[in-house]
């Protein structure tokens, strides 16, 4: 399901206009985005938790030259889905 099929899905089952629910949608997104970039962490229970994590910095390997190189340190997102995943 892409971004465009959601909005028709949730369109059709609250019953409202596809330009409103895809402004609701690009507005919750924003706003999730935005915590997650000052460092907040987002979590919408039962659905899925968003966070950030640092990586440390490690050694790996170049897969062309196979030469050793340093990985720096950085930030990356981390989302767990929540129990309403669970297959």
């Amino acid at each position: 399901m892409n971004k465009s099929e959601l909005v028709k899905a949730v369109a059709a089952q609250v019953e409202l206009p596809q330009a409103e629910v895809a402004k609701v949608l690009d507005a919750a997104l924003e706003a999730a985005v935005e915590a997650v970039k000052k460092g907040e962490n987002v979590q919408l229970v039962g659905y899925a938790s968003i966070n950030v994590v640092s990586k440390a910095a490690r050694k790996g390997i170049n897969p062309a030259t196979k030469q050793a190189i340093n990985i720096p340190a950085r930030k990356v997102v981390k989302i767990k889905p929540g129990a309403k995943f669970a297959l």
